[in-house]
């Protein structure tokens, strides 16, 4: 037993259909699921085709712990344009109700775009109340339909990707039920992981694990990057993290669906591992 669920993300499986993978998921022991929004994986527009995904996962004994919205160049919440971002927040209300019919309990978002770069003062100024505004009628749609919305700390070079802008953001959801989702890769990158767990600890509701070197998103298996893991754990406890671990691990084009599985697994037992080697030390 751990203190937390350990789950995987579908991302892995980006380039396959998700019918192909859940049996095998099911099989090698996993309960809880992210699932990917990638159109391949699944066309979260589809209805049909989202309940069928949805009755497949309870017909298994699966559980979709979160949904992660798309994120896509075109999907710009700050945008100055007024029309892109009325379609940016039309389309991932699209993908929350998608979230909805899969039962799932939280759905996960990019508060900012995927462009690199901060803009000059008033130009940030402009796209952070941009963001707000958006969020706050994407955070009021989920409310209406019952799910949890997080936002996800984003890459250091992207917009937003400080902590202290997603935090100010959230002081600006007029919605107490939004939360956070802390990317452990991302956060190491950005070197907050060290302090993160501390000021994101009244918001965060979920992990995506995974590990990087420090040099790229490489969403490596953890234990093989450079994250202090045992930092880590001995943070979630002191805060009375009370959320789950999500495995976002890199998907390799072509590679069989056992061979991901088997590195999921490979992280699923370094982490239970850690967390034993933690509770020993106390």
């Amino acid at each position: 037993m751990t203190p937390w669920p350990i789950g995987i993300s579908t991302g892995c499986f980006y380039h396959r259909s998700i019918f192909e993978v859940l049996e095998p998921i099911r099989d090698s022991g996993f309960v809880e699921l992210e699932i990917c929004s990638y159109p391949h994986h699944l066309d979260y527009h589809h209805e049909e085709l989202v309940q069928k995904a949805g009755d497949h996962l309870q017909k298994l004994g699966l559980r979709a712990f979160s949904f992660h919205a798309p994120f896509a160049p075109q999907i710009d919440i700050t945008s100055l344009d007024s029309a892109v971002r009325a379609a940016s927040v039309k389309e991932l209300k699209v993908a929350c109700r998608a979230a909805s019919l899969m039962q799932a309990r939280h759905v996960v978002l990019h508060p900012g775009p995927e462009s690199a770069g901060r803009p000059p003062p008033d130009e940030f100024d402009l796209r952070m109340a941009n963001a707000a505004q958006s969020l706050n009628q994407v955070a009021c749609y989920c409310q209406e339909i019952g799910i949890h919305l997080l936002l996800e700390n984003m890459l250091p070079h992207l917009l937003f990707g400080r902590v202290s802008d997603m935090l100010y953001l959230l002081g600006e959801i007029q919605h107490c039920t939004v939360g956070t989702c802390l990317d452990t890769g991302h956060a190491h990158l950005s070197g907050d992981l060290p302090t993160v767990i501390h000021k994101l600890s009244g918001h965060l509701q979920m992990l995506h694990i995974n590990d990087n070197r420090a040099d790229w998103d490489a969403h490596l298996v953890p234990g093989q990057g450079t994250i202090d893991w045992t930092a880590l754990i001995r943070d979630l406890q002191t805060h009375h993290f009370q959320g789950g671990l999500i495995l976002e691990l890199s998907g390799r084009s072509g590679e069989p669906v056992s061979e991901a599985l088997d590195r999921a697994h490979q992280g699923r037992e370094f982490l239970v591992h850690a967390m034993k080697e933690w509770r020993d030390q106390i």
